[in-house]
């Protein structure tokens, strides 16, 4: 039996001797500089494996004279004091994200004693506060073990971190500093404030840097001249313009340009186009491209390989002849998402966009006719995140359904559209109690996010409704429950987030739209205009 290959990229220590020196990082470099670039790459910190920690240990033992190669091949040098930076982590960012105390890249990390204290009042229960406060307990504990005192700090790679080359401080003395502005005694976010003030009397040279998702703790600082900034690790893209939509407008000069050397064929009712341009290299894999000019064309993007390209024509949901469960596609972005719902080879598909541009509808209308009709999908299972819009209304009587069921209006509304629309139904009767409708209730499962983990879907039509109100982890829990036939849809509105601490750029639907795209079997499609009505298209624009 043969060995398996070595991993091709393995953090390892060589001597500083042996590999050329690295340019000092300039000292007056902004702060928010040093937590960025490590925050857009969202980099993730899995358990280290054997070979990382006994990297660690040599590490720690040999001192701050060796050069690291990074998980991603590149050397870094561990810089001099006087060089790193000092961020002080308030508590809110470490119960936001329990991993943030090795994002820092070569800078060092500041922990307050109260901090420490307010991480143990956080701790118990069952939420995602309390644990990433019980996460952030073990990491602590994993980077102290085996440590004798902690005033000269801990080497923030000790546990297999490889691109964490800062050092963690524990507060060990008292730190007290006069404020220039008298702030009420004994407020936590005061005595933060203090703390960092003594730091930055302490350590002249060095830029020391409060760390906080609290905007207000971010302007109290402001106004005793510390610095201040928000925790950018989370954010998956600083601009919503910029992220990914599925659809990408050919040029007018496309055929001038690309249209040389085309080879063409047809398989299984689709016609395949293989062009060459410089504009190949832009596309996306399952990216829908489209030229509305003398030739015009509808077309998906099957390959990319350099300066090549496959694109392969797409079926026209539009006409009535090719409806989904009655419905037709009434404008070109939902002909797209009709293409990829209806693909079997896409087994992940997001949808995002405004109120009333038909998403919930088109997954939903794809879900019955693949479920009672081809029999591709035993069972249609929907769920969403509970977060109310106003107050809370309580406790809900009943079962899990029963629950569930209020706030499942949108699914009551478009399975009425979906059943008038078929033309079958009796205008006398009530529609709920219809036998059709008896039918279609028996294929489709409520169920609550709640009782998601640990399970496997197989061969199900999983459609996650409101999704831009949950967090990455939360999609991650929710995206891996699918076993083999499972297709998943996602649906939501980032403009319309409810949960608190989430913003456009970490939004866990912003987060699988960005890591998704250019796989080959998924795929996205932002969808552009209201077909609601002309009120609602009205009322979205001007409100």
């Amino acid at each position: 039996m043969p060995l398996p290959k070595l991993p091709s990229r393995m953090g390892t220590v060589v001597n500083a001797t042996e590999t050329p020196a690295a340019k000092p990082a300039p000292e007056n470099k902004p702060a928010a500089q040093a937590a960025q670039p490590a925050a857009r790459r969202t980099q993730k910190t899995p358990a280290a494996p054997a070979t990382a920690k006994r990297v660690a240990e040599k590490q720690s033992a040999t001192g701050p004279k060796l050069a690291v190669v990074s998980s991603n091949g590149n050397r870094k040098k561990r810089l001099p004091e006087n060089q790193r930076k000092l961020f002080v982590l308030d508590t809110n960012v470490l119960l936001h994200d329990s991993n943030c105390i090795f994002k820092f890249e070569e800078h060092d990390i500041f922990l307050p004693m109260l901090v420490l204290e307010e991480l143990d009042h956080q701790k118990k229960g069952m939420s995602e506060v309390a644990r990433n406060a019980r996460q952030v307990s073990r990491y602590l504990d994993g980077l102290v073990s085996e440590q004798g005192k902690l005033d000269k700090g801990v080497l923030l790679d000790k546990l297999g971190n490889v691109d964490a080359l800062g050092t963690l401080h524990f507060q060990t003395t008292a730190l007290s500093s006069e404020l220039p502005i008298s702030l009420p005694i004994g407020k936590a976010d005061n005595v933060i404030l203090s703390v960092v003030h003594a730091l930055q009397t302490r350590h002249p040279k060095r830029e020391v840097t409060l760390v906080s998702k609290d905007i207000n703790m971010r302007l109290k600082a402001l106004s005793l001249g510390l610095r201040a900034e928000d925790y950018y690790n989370d954010r998956v893209i600083d601009d919503s313009d910029l992220l990914y939509e599925g659809v990408m407008p050919l040029p007018d000069n496309f055929w001038t340009k690309h249209g040389k050397d085309v080879e063409s064929w047809q398989q299984g009712g689709v016609t395949y186009y293989r062009i060459k341009g410089p504009l190949c290299s832009q596309f996306m894999v399952n990216e829908f491209v489209y030229f509305e000019g003398e030739l015009p064309l509808y077309a998906q993007v099957k390959e990319v390989n350099g300066k090549s390209a496959v694109l392969a024509t797409i079926r026209d949901y539009s006409h009535g002849k090719n409806n989904v469960w009655g419905v037709t596609a009434r404008n070109r972005e939902q002909n797209f998402a009709l293409n990829l719902l209806m693909n079997p080879e896409c087994d992940f598909v997001s949808l995002l966009g405004q109120a009333g541009t038909g998403k919930t509808l088109l997954a939903l209308a794809a879900g019955l006719t693949q479920t009672l009709e081809t029999k591709r999908y035993t069972e249609i299972i929907i769920t969403r995140a509970t977060v109310p819009v106003g107050d809370d209304i309580g406790f809900l009587p009943g079962t899990e359904e029963e629950k569930m069921l209020p706030w499942m209006g949108a699914l009551e509304d478009n399975l009425e559209v979906l059943h008038l629309g078929s033309g079958n139904a009796d205008n006398n009767l009530d529609w709920s109690k219809n036998p059709t409708m008896e039918l279609i209730r028996s294929r489709i499962k409520v169920k609550s996010m709640n009782f998601m983990r640990g399970r496997t879907f197989l061969n199900k039509f999983l459609i996650i409704d409101e999704a831009q109100n949950l967090t990455p982890k939360q999609m991650k829990t929710l995206v891996t429950r699918a076993g083999p036939g499972t297709k998943i849809i996602c649906l939501g509105n980032i403009a319309q987030i409810d949960t608190p601490y989430l913003t456009e750029g970490s939004s866990g639907l912003t987060y699988v739209v960005d890591r998704f795209k250019g796989w080959p079997h998924s795929g996205h499609i932002t969808l552009q205009r209201g077909e609601r009505s002309r009120l609602a298209d009205y009322a979205s624009e001007a409100l």
